[in-house]
């Protein structure tokens, strides 16, 4: 359930911009063997909350409806690289938006995929999600902005898919980030998206 409602969460803080029009949440693994009704109605709320305030897990189906998300879900019976594996895939105005996310050992959730690209990261109470193309100079810039700022870095997770290429940041930090300091990080060259999440 809370890796559900994490997943949804994240997907829903990139898509507050609004347009959404549909949405898919995949299940693999041990996960499709459950009930998963409640697993899709969590992480319906935690995609719509960003947009909505009185959004919960019991209306949160029925408010997708009403604004005319399609809604499906889908389990599969492949062999997965994990025990478990969730996928939320959001289409805003035609732009398709993944986030994937397992469970290790400690029961931990884990986010393992950002739009097809491999990274590890525990879900923390605030976070830096940027898009980001892969050169020299990034990380150290992004580091002296946050470091000037007062921010501390928690943890400080990377993927990319091909080198040179674009690439995903994902940094958990110690509080809240101000939108001054995420304008900071949008002026980065490389940067072609950065956002503050908070869960």
């Amino acid at each position: 359930m809370k890796l559900a409602e994490q997943l949804g969460g994240f997907a829903g803080q990139l898509s507050a911009e609004g347009g959404l029009r549909a949405v898919t949440i995949e299940y693999e693994g041990a996960v499709a063997r459950l009930n998963t009704r409640p697993l899709t109605a969590i992480a319906l709320k935690g995609l719509l909350g960003p947009l909505m305030d009185s959004v919960n897990m019991v209306n949160a189906p029925v408010v997708a409806k009403e604004r005319n998300i399609a809604v499906s879900e889908v389990k599969h019976e492949r062999e997965c690289d994990y025990q478990t594996l969730m996928r939320i895939t959001v289409d805003m105005d035609g732009k398709v938006r993944d986030v994937a996310g397992t469970l290790f050992a400690d029961a931990h959730p884990r986010i393992v995929s950002i739009k097809g690209i491999t990274v590890e990261a525990e879900v923390a109470p605030h976070m830096l999600y940027v898009t980001n193309e892969d050169k020299p100079g990034f990380i150290g810039a992004l580091g002296t902005i946050l470091g000037e700022s007062g921010i501390n870095i928690a943890t400080f997770n990377l993927g990319r898919r091909i080198a040179g290429e674009e690439a995903i940041c994902l940094v958990a930090v110690d509080g809240p980030i101000p939108d001054a300091v995420v304008e900071k990080v949008r002026g980065i060259s490389q940067v072609k998206q950065a956002q503050a999440l908070d869960f």
